[in-house]
């Protein structure tokens, strides 16, 4: 019920997740992430969380997206229903789909991007969410959120949208983490509360926040604070 895509930035090594679906809370569900290990995408007909989580962690213990990904749905008995995607912190990512989530569905894994949906209208979605990625300029946010519009575009979820979610995760910057839990237009909604983070005040201020490649950071004297 859902489409999602991972990406590393190789300019600044940031990794970000971008995903929408027909349903509620789509950002709490389906994306984590840690700039020391790697991002996740975990959705599905019944999702588990506990996938996305797990799949972290064995990545910040050092095994790769592909060991992770297969050892922890391997493990699964109700694998057939869910997805997963992992995309490690050097790159390298892997992507699981269970046989019983509903069609349309699939994934496309490649060395620093990778893309999955189920439920969707057909598998042009996803290469359309590839393409509006690798092929919009601008900030690695911008670009994630291109191609979550571009899957829209070529169909997306047959359902239609009701949630959106951003995460970027890097070491040199707080994390990005917007969430639209539900709206009748959520990638409008979503890019708009983009815009907002980089609103004169916020977006001033937002870059004194520690991050873990400057851990010591502090607000000018005249900022403002959450």
């Amino acid at each position: 019920m859902t489409f999602s895509l991972l990406a590393r930035d190789p300019g600044s090594g940031a990794l970000g997740g971008a995903a929408a679906t027909g349903s509620l809370c789509v950002g709490g569900w389906v994306l984590r992430g840690d700039s020391r290990a790697g991002i996740s995408a975990s959705q599905g007909a019944a999702p588990s969380h506990l996938w996305g989580e797990d799949v972290i962690a064995a990545m910040s213990a050092g095994e790769s997206a592909a060991d992770a990904v297969a050892r922890l749905t391997a493990a699964d008995t109700g694998r057939d229903w869910r997805q997963l995607s992992a995309l490690g912190r050097a790159g390298g990512g892997a992507a699981f789909t269970g046989a019983r989530n509903t069609d349309w569905k699939g994934h496309a894994t490649g060395a620093e991007l990778l893309v999955a949906g189920n439920m969707l209208t057909g598998p042009r979605v996803l290469d359309a969410l590839h393409d509006g990625f690798t092929g919009a300029s601008g900030a690695f946010p911008d670009r994630l959120l291109a191609g979550l519009r571009a899957a829209e575009a070529a169909g997306g979820d047959f359902r239609g949208l009701q949630s959106a979610a951003l995460l970027v995760v890097s070491d040199e910057a707080a994390p990005l983490n917007l969430r639209v839990d539900w709206a009748q237009a959520p990638l409008d909604a979503l890019a708009a509360l983009l815009d907002r983070t980089r609103a004169p005040g916020y977006g001033d201020w937002l870059p004194s926040v520690p991050s873990r490649g400057a851990p010591f950071r502090i607000p000018p004297v005249d900022g403002r604070q959450t």
